[in-house]
């Protein structure tokens, strides 16, 4: 059974979005050190009830939240959604050093993310800098 371990807000302007979330619930929001501009959302004390997420820049054909379902295969899960009348959006997304992500449309319009943990994912021919690392 796959469980919701992620969600993510679009927005349009990721400053506003921050002192909003962060003024109102009280949300820690640090910009993540990737490849693309995303923010981590840390809504409460790990082991604590709930889940974290991110913020991420809107974009076409995208909701405005987005939840992310951790599974074990991506590729079956992603066949599995075809085959079931579903769409894919996005087939798979390196994540370096988290693992790999698909985005699709459920038989009712739905959208969400699906993500197979796996720290060793990197983007093919990326390079790593030792640089910081004491090496």
């Amino acid at each position: 059974m796959s469980r919701v371990v992620h969600f993510e807000l679009a927005v349009d302007d990721p400053e506003r979005a921050i002192a909003f979330y962060q003024n109102v619930l009280g949300w820690e929001i640090v910009k993540w050190d990737g490849p693309t501009d995303y923010w981590l959302v840390s809504t409460g004390p790990e082991g604590e009830p709930g889940i974290n997420g991110g913020l991420m820049i809107r974009q076409p054909n995208f909701p405005g939240v987005v939840n992310t379902v951790d599974v074990s295969d991506l590729g079956s899960a992603v066949t599995a959604v075809e085959t079931n009348g579903g769409t894919v959006i996005e087939t798979r997304i390196v994540i370096p050093g988290i693992g790999y992500l698909a985005y699709v449309i459920d038989t009712e319009g739905n959208v969400f993310g699906m993500m197979q943990s796996d720290p060793s994912a990197a983007i093919p021919n990326m390079t790593h800098s030792s640089e910081g690392n004491g090496k």
